[in-house]
């Protein structure tokens, strides 16, 4: 029998149940995957607390990991039991020891690349891809700002952004979260309990603004990363660490020189198997040159799921976290 983190209602931590799972056998274009390593997103905390709806109740938890092929379905033909590969997305149920996974939403995984490495970057690292290459170009000689510059994603934007020879202007919350980011790409990081980031943006690009913002922290910095902007700059939200961004009048965009805004989602760009393993492949290239470095900071025994959501909640946390089965 397997063992599962499952939630039977929604809410905090708490509801978290380490419990038995029976696995059946896989079906028609189905594996079995034995998870190795599970990655922690901020969007698990979502799912258990009910602020993303889950299907039905009881539900399982997280959209990412790394494992081993332990069986494989009827019409499976590019993938064979003893594969290594690694997933980011639904449907929910990483937070396991074992379980039946879709195969088209599998990518191997290559050699070089540790299990942990794979469960810490598919979700993350896909995103980080999305957001430089498709969702805005970054472009040599530009400046961008990336809000929690020190979290999973931020860390990954900041060494991409940087690659691509952009100049990096990051929020983050402690001088010890200051230092991640800076060893990270991060030229200016700011800390934004200390001063107004706003203010330091415009002095940084001599009152011009920045052509992108990419924020993933949501109600408490949406307004301020409207007021970094160039005119026809792109907002980009991402994510609501510090809860939803409130309804707000569309000519505010209109009056800070014509803005542009955008709500993407992975699933968005990744929704055919071509564009994932298009997308993987540049990642896993990005990360063997060198460019784009993984940083798992912090692991738990997938049983200590709950421990994890509350460090993740209380900013404990920085770069990657790995749930180890």
């Amino acid at each position: 029998m397997s063992k599962a983190i499952r939630i039977h209602e929604t809410g905090g931590p708490v509801v978290m149940c380490w419990e038995d799972s029976a696995v059946a056998d896989p079906g028609d274009g189905e594996v079995k995957l034995r998870h190795t390593a599970v990655g922690l997103n901020y969007i698990d905390t979502y799912h258990r607390s009910g602020l993303y709806p889950v299907d039905a109740l009881p539900s399982g938890l997280g959209v990412e990991g790394a494992g081993e092929v332990e069986a494989i379905g009827e019409g499976v033909h590019d993938l064979q039991v003893g594969d290594r590969v690694a997933y980011a997305g639904g449907p929910l149920g990483a937070y396991s020891e074992c379980r039946i996974m879709p195969a088209e939403r599998l990518v191997k995984l290559p050699e070089e690349l540790a299990d942990e490495q794979g469960a810490a970057i598919m979700l993350k690292g896909l995103t980080a891809h999305y957001l430089v290459r498709r969702t805005y170009e970054i472009k040599a000689g530009e400046i961008i700002l990336v809000h929690a510059a020190a979290g999973g994603v931020g860390l990954l934007l900041c060494q991409w952004a940087k690659h691509l020879g952009a100049t990096v202007i990051g929020t983050v919350g402690t001088p010890q979260k200051a230092e991640l980011a800076a060893a990270n790409g991060c030229d200016h990081p700011i800390l934004y309990q200390d001063e107004d980031f706003v203010t330091r943006v415009r002095e940084l690009t001599d009152g011009a603004g920045v052509p992108v913002v990419y924020d993933s922290v949501g109600q408490s910095t949406f307004m301020g990363s409207l007021d970094c902007l160039s005119p026809l700059g792109l907002m980009v939200t991402f994510g609501q660490s510090s809860g939803s961004v409130p309804p707000f009048a569309v000519h505010e965009l209109t009056a800070r020189g014509s803005l542009y805004l955008t709500r993407p989602t992975l699933a968005s760009y990744t929704a055919t198997r071509e564009a994932l393993l298009n997308n993987a492949h540049e990642l896993f290239e990005v990360i063997a040159s060198g460019a784009v470095k993984i940083s798992v900071n912090q692991t738990y025994s997938l049983a200590e799921a709950a421990q994890a959501h509350r460090d993740l909640h209380d900013r404990r946390t920085t770069g990657a976290t790995v749930l180890l089965p």
